[in-house]
């Protein structure tokens, strides 16, 4: 069994070594064209004449019977590996085959391989022949792109360049860059200059590489001495003009004449000068010289205008002239005195309701006796309850009349104050006219009978509620951002106002003057706020700070200002007095004590509101419960006290909600205004 098996591998092995043998002999590898190869080759016909010799074992062969019988396990390794020597045996076993058959077999061999020879003629057994196409090993390669490439430089290296281009990406030739323009003229273009292109009324300039001080001397040059440089020219001989000059002048401008030259000319004109006063002075009446009311005496002692003045003997006025005098002086005194205070304005006022007074005598300020609170608890309004539009601008504050509430007052960029009824009929009841610009802020008294208005126009009014009529008017020349009146009963005369100058002026309304100025901040001054039973109040401003100050004493008590403050435009107090809401600019509203140390609380901060770049009021309900504030996008938000927490928040107007006031009685009703220029009442 082991001997058979080396046997059947050494057959196989042999069948390989054959395969091998006649591709490499022959070219091919398909084992179909092995057919008939014997009539081509003489060693294969060879082994047609004697097939005994390479036979091994025909019992073992598969395929094809013929010269190639047993292909598959039939080992000729030997033969061909000693293919002289099996020609020799030949030879001597056959000798006529080797001078006929066997060169015959040569020749038509050799034919096979020129089939342009005449003698060649294809055997009728024979394969007909096979051509294989050529193989390169290089990788094809689309040259499209480039061809394109080649073609589009080309293509550009030869047209006319575009005059409105102002970039090329190659270098162009002479005759490229002063080719003329091809093509027919447009048809609304002047001089063969299109409309859009033309920047003067001769064409287009465009913009020279020169300076202006070296353009006006060149064009001074060639005034005066008719030659300038050439600002065309690189190199070389580059001047234009009158030649002659240029030689005669040694090519010096304006600006550069020599030394010499200048002294030179001065001499001559000095010479020039005393020659025609010489003249004049034989034509002119040396009696006329002699009088200072003649010309002739002021060409003599003439002049220059930096020469000084001579002091003459102090001359008196005539009464006349001590009258005018007095007179102007006194007209520029009062125009600088009236530019520092606020533009005059006629004031008016006009009622809208039916009835000033009604039956029983009673104003329509009065205030109703049933208004009384039911319940001290405070609630989140839900709902739009009723809308005031009477100002043509945006609103900037409102206020609730004091203690009852049944009225609302209004300041409008619109340059009006209006007053609203809440409790009954819901309308206008009148208007109070009497500023230029915008109002900034209003105030009402205690008992509300009287309130005041700041306005842009840099004047304060102090007004009548009721009649509508001014009582005085207050201006320092500065605008008033902020106006108080001192909360105490029996100081209700004294008048408070933060100025756009750093100043807190405080006047006597009685008096009219001002008792005292309190001078410290570095910025406008934006809120007043009374703390501590009135005695102190607390400022805010522009500068980023707080100061406390006892009324009626210009020193500052306490300061605060930290790296991390912003600017707080409004600040309000907490209805148990013992907390201030300070509304930041950094979208936060900041709450400090009123204490002696005036401390901020770090534990209570509410935000969530965008205020940045607006003045929105912040404030509390009655109750103390609940913090609100309108916002930069028109909302109003409500958060509670406690827990610093947002409650609800209300979108209220398009664009800033800019004031928000908590009605004094009604618990759940709150009002808002906004930059629309609306005023809305929700509850």
């Amino acid at each position: 069994m082991i001997t058979y098996m080396l046997f059947y591998i050494s057959m196989n092995l042999g069948t390989f070594a054959c395969i091998v043998s006649f591709g490499l002999r022959t070219g091919i590898d398909n084992i179909r064209d092995y057919a008939r190869l014997y009539a081509k080759d003489p060693f294969f016909s060879f082994l047609r004449v004697k097939p005994n010799l390479w036979y091994c074992s025909s019992t073992h062969s598969y395929g094809t019977q013929g010269p190639l019988g047993g292909f598959g396990y039939t080992s000729v390794g030997p033969i061909l590996d000693d293919s002289h020597k099996t020609l020799r045996s030949l030879n001597t076993s056959f000798p006529k085959f080797k001078t006929k058959s066997l060169m015959d077999l040569l020749r038509a061999y050799s034919d096979d391989q020129n089939p342009n020879s005449p003698a060649s003629s294809p055997s009728p057994e024979s394969s007909p022949p096979r051509l294989l196409p050529p193989k390169s090993a290089a990788p094809q390669v689309d040259d499209t792109m480039l061809a394109l490439t080649v073609a589009k430089n080309r293509s550009a290296m030869t047209r006319p360049i575009d005059p409105t281009q102002h970039l090329v990406d190659f270098n162009p030739t002479y005759d490229q860059l002063w080719a003329p323009i091809y093509g027919p003229s447009h048809p609304y273009a002047k001089d063969g200059l299109a409309q859009g292109m033309r920047n003067h009324k001769l064409g287009f300039v465009e913009d020279a590489a020169i300076e202006p001080f070296i353009f006006d001397e060149q064009y001074n040059t060639f005034q005066n001495y008719g030659y300038a440089a050439d600002p065309s020219a690189s190199a070389g001989y580059n001047y234009v003009g009158d030649m002659t000059a240029l030689q005669k002048n040694d090519a010096v401008s304006v600006y550069n004449i020599p030394q010499h030259e200048q002294k030179k000319r001065k001499i001559e004109k000095r010479k020039e000068n005393d020659e025609d006063g010489d003249d004049n002075a034989e034509m002119v009446d040396p009696e006329e010289v002699a009088n200072p009311a003649s010309e002739a005496w002021l060409m003599k002692n003439r002049k220059s205008p930096w020469a000084g003045k001579k002091e003459g003997p102090p001359v008196e006025l005539t009464e006349e002239q001590k009258k005018y005098a007095e007179e102007y002086a006194k007209k520029k005194g009062e125009e600088k005195g009236g530019g520092d205070k606020g533009e005059a304005v006629v004031e008016k006022t006009t009622f809208h309701g039916k009835e000033e007074r009604d039956y029983q005598g009673r104003s329509w300020i009065a205030q109703p006796k049933d208004a009384k609170a039911s319940n001290d608890h405070c609630y989140i309004p839900k709902r739009l309850v009723h809308t005031w539009s009477g100002h043509t601008k945006g609103v900037n504050a409102i206020r609730f009349f004091p203690n009852s509430g049944h009225l609302i007052l209004s300041a409008g960029l619109d340059t009006k104050c209006k007053i609203w009824d809440v409790s009954n009929t819901g309308k206008c009841m009148r208007t109070y006219m009497g500023h230029s610009k915008a109002v900034r802020d209003i105030c009402f008294s205690n008992d509300g009978s009287k309130f005041l208005s700041a306005g842009y126009d840099k004047n304060i009014k102090y007004w009548d509620t009721e009649t509508g009529q001014v009582i005085s008017t207050f201006s320092t020349g500065k605008v008033p951002y902020v106006v108080k009146l001192n909360p105490d009963d029996d100081k209700q005369n004294v008048l408070l106002a933060g100025m756009s100058d750093k100043k807190i002026v405080q006047w006597d309304m009685n008096e009219g003057k001002i008792t005292q100025e309190y001078d410290q901040h570095l910025g406008a001054v934006n809120t007043i706020t009374f703390v501590d039973n009135n005695r102190r109040f607390v400022t805010s401003s522009d500068d980023k700070s707080l100061r406390v100050w006892e009324f009626g004493i210009p020193v500052v008590i306490k300061y605060i200002s930290e790296p991390h403050m912003h600017s707080m435009p409004s600040i309000s107090l907490h209805p148990n007095s013992n907390w201030l809401a300070a509304q930041s600019m950094d979208n936060q509203i900041l709450i400090y004590s009123t204490r002696e140390k005036f401390q901020l609380n770090k534990k209570k901060r509410f935000a969530g509101h965008v205020v940045a770049g607006y003045a929105c009021q912040v404030n509390f309900s009655p109750d103390g419960r609940f913090v609100f504030s309108g916002d930069g996008e028109g909302r109003c938000w409500f958060w509670d006290w406690k827990s610093c927490k947002v409650f609800r928040t209300l979108k209220c107007h398009e664009g800033v909600c800019i004031g928000a006031a908590w009605h004094p009685l009604e618990q759940s009703k709150v009002a808002t205004c906004g930059w629309d220029g609306l005023i809305k009442y929700w509850d």
